[in-house]
């Protein structure tokens, strides 16, 4: 097993946002679960947690509402910059680690073999 070690750089949203659709990490601060059974909404307990997401612009939901400057995960959920009166919220963001032995965040087809093999055969340290 090899061990990667990457430094992880946060950036307040209140400073400023990352680039439209940059894949980003996210810290996101809210209650769970957002509202009890009497409808209070600070009765859950209070997280802060890391999630992959990415940041854009402008997001059209099927229902045909648009969010802008919002975060968006995997399953489609929109979160929005640091706001007190909020459910949860991102508080702040980090630029994804890049790939093993790599310079950049993706790689597809005929190059992903190559440095797949090159980042098994590095020697841990190295």
């Amino acid at each position: 097993m090899a061990a990667v070690q990457a430094t992880v750089t946060w950036v307040d949203v209140r400073e400023r946002f990352p680039e439209t659709g940059m894949p980003v990490a996210v810290a996101i601060t809210g209650r769970y679960p957002a509202e009890g059974d009497d409808g209070d909404t600070a009765s859950g307990e209070e997280f802060w947690l890391v999630r992959p997401m990415y940041y854009t612009d402008r997001y059209e939901m099927r229902d045909g509402v648009t969010h802008h400057h919002c975060f968006v995960d995997s399953d489609e959920v929109v979160r929005f910059p640091y706001d007190r009166d909020s459910d949860d919220s991102v508080t702040h963001w980090a630029q994804l680690p890049t790939l093993p032995g790599t310079k950049t965040h993706f790689l597809g087809g005929q190059d992903v073999g190559p440095a797949l093999r090159r980042a098994w055969e590095t020697p841990v340290g190295a």
